[in-house]
C-alpha cells in the first residue's frame, strides 16, 4: 500500500516533540511491513527538500506557517492520485485535505489546542486561533472516515466538536526508552528528588513546579528539585530568575537539555516526576519515567489524566502549586505507599509500547 502523510513537522525538525516520535515509530513499522510511505512536512532552516529516512521518503515544503499552502500545491502538482491512503495529522491547524484529496483518507489527532493558544502565541493571533479552532474542527468533522487519536481525553474533545464517536479509534501510545528489568536494581538519590523534565516554556507551566517544590519542602526538608530541559524564550528566563531568587535555590539544580543516556539515569534516580502542562495528547515523559521506576505528580488536564492512574501510578491534582505540593507529599511521605505506586507505574509502562500502538493503528485503518 502507498501511504501519504500530511504533517506539520517530522522527527528531524528542531521543534519536534512527542507527536513526531509517535509518527516516526508508526511509519517505520509501516515500511517494515512492506508499505511505501511518503511524508509531506514543513521545512526548517538547513533542512533538505527531500530525503530518504529509514526506508520512507520525507518531502519538506514551506515553513512553520506556510507548509499548509505549500503542501496543497505540492500535492496537486506531484502526488495527486499516487496514494492508496492519505493520513492527515492535525497539529494545531488542519491541512483541510477533505477539500482536495479524493483518495481514501483519515485524520490523526494527538491533541486539540484550546487554551494552548494563549500560552504559545501572542495577541491577537492567540485569540483568533482560540475562536477559530471550534469552527474549523466542526468544518472538518463533516466527513465520513476514520479518525485516530491517542487518549480518551482527546476523543471526548473531538466528540464535543462534532466528530462521530463511532468513527474515532483510540490507539495506544508508546515509548522508545527501554523499561528497566528489575526495580531492585535502581538506586534513588539519597535525598528525595523531584524531576521537572522537558522544555521550559509557558504552556508547560514549569514555574508552577518550582513553586510547588518550595511549598512541599516546608514539610519535606531534604527535598531537592532537578530541572532538565532547554530554557525557551522570555518564559525560560523568567523561570531562571525566579530560581535564582528562591529561598531554596541551593536545592534546585538546572541541568539544561540532556542526552538520552543521562535522561534514563536521571529518571531512574529521581523519586517523582512532575508535569503541569496546560494540555497534552498523552504524557510521554510520564510513561518514560514510570518505565524507570518513577511515579508522577501531575495536573488534572487532558493527556496527563490519561497517562497517570490517580492514586495508583501517581497522583493527579488540581491545577495550582499548592495542590501539586500536597500531591508530592502524599506520594513521598509514606514509604509503603511510594513503593506500591512506583511498582504499579513500572508495570503499567510495560504495556505501553509502539508495537501495541502499531497493532492498534493497523486495526483502525484495516491494514491487519
Amino acid at each position: 500500500m502507498k501511504v501519504l502523510i500530511f504533517t506539520w513537522k517530522d522527527r528531524q525538525h528542531p521543534h519536534a516533540g512527542g507527536a513526531e516520535v509517535v509518527n516516526e515509530e508508526l511509519v517505520r513499522r509501516l515500511v517494515a511491513d512492506g508499505h511505501d510511505v511518503t511524508m509531506l512536512v514543513g521545512g526548517f532552516p538547513g533542512s533538505a527538500a527531500e530525503e530518504a529516512v529509514d526506508g520512507y521518503r520525507v518531502i519538506r515544503v514551506g515553513s512553520w506557517y506556510t507548509v499548509y499552502v505549500r503542501a496543497y500545491q505540492y500535492y496537486k502538482k506531484n502526488l495527486q492520485g499516487w496514494a492508496d491512503l492519505v493520513i492527515e495529522e492535525v497539529n494545531t491547524v488542519p491541512f483541510f485535505t477533505k477539500f482536495y484529496v479524493k483518495e481514501p483518507s483519515l485524520l490523526f489527532f494527538h491533541q486539540l489546542c484550546r487554551r494552548i493558544w494563549f500560552y504559545q502565541m501572542s495577541a491577537p493571533v492567540n485569540l483568533m486561533g482560540f475562536l477559530a479552532e471550534p469552527l474549523y474542527l466542526r468544518l472538518i468533522s463533516r466527513r465520513r472516515g476514520k479518525v485516530i487519536t491517542v487518549s480518551e481525553s482527546t476523543r471526548r474533545d473531538l466528540q464535543r466538536y462534532g466528530f462521530d464517536q463511532e468513527e474515532i479509534a483510540l490507539i495506544s501510545e508508546g515509548i522508545k526508552i527501554k523499561p528497566i528489568d528489575n526495580l531492585d536494581k535502581v538506586r534513588k538519590y539519597t535525598k528525595p528528588t523531584l524531576l521537572s523534565f522537558g522544555c521550559v516554556r509557558s504552556m508547560k507551566r514549569t514555574l508552577h513546579q518550582v513553586k510547588a517544590f518550595e511549598i512541599a519542602k516546608e514539610r519535606i526538608p531534604h527535598l531537592q528539585l532537578r530541572i532538565a530541559g532547554q530554557l525557551a524564550g522570555r518564559y525560560g528566563k523568567k523561570v531562571w530568575r525566579y530560581i535564582m531568587k528562591s529561598r531554596f535555590s541551593d536545592d534546585i539544580e538546572y541541568m539544561g537539555a540532556i542526552p538520552d543516556d543521562e535522561r534514563d539515569e536521571l529518571m531512574q534516580k529521581s523519586h517523582v516526576i512532575l508535569q503541569t502542562a496546560v494540555k497534552e495528547g498523552w504524557g510521554l515523559t510520564i510513561t518514560e519515567a514510570a518505565s524507570q521506576g518513577t511515579p508522577a505528580a501531575v495536573y488534572d488536564v487532558d493527556g496527563l489524566r490519561d497517562s497517570v492512574r490517580d492514586g495508583e501510578t501517581g497522583v493527579v491534582t488540581a491545577c495550582n502549586p499548592s495542590a501539586l505540593a500536597e500531591g508530592i507529599v502524599a506520594v513521598l511521605q509514606d514509604e509503603t505507599v511510594y513503593a506500591t505506586m512506583r511498582e504499579a507505574a513500572w508495570r503499567w509502562s510495560q504495556d505501553i509500547t509502539f508495537d501495541r500502538s502499531y497493532s492498534d493503528f493497523k486495526e483502525a485503518v484495516e491494514l491487519a
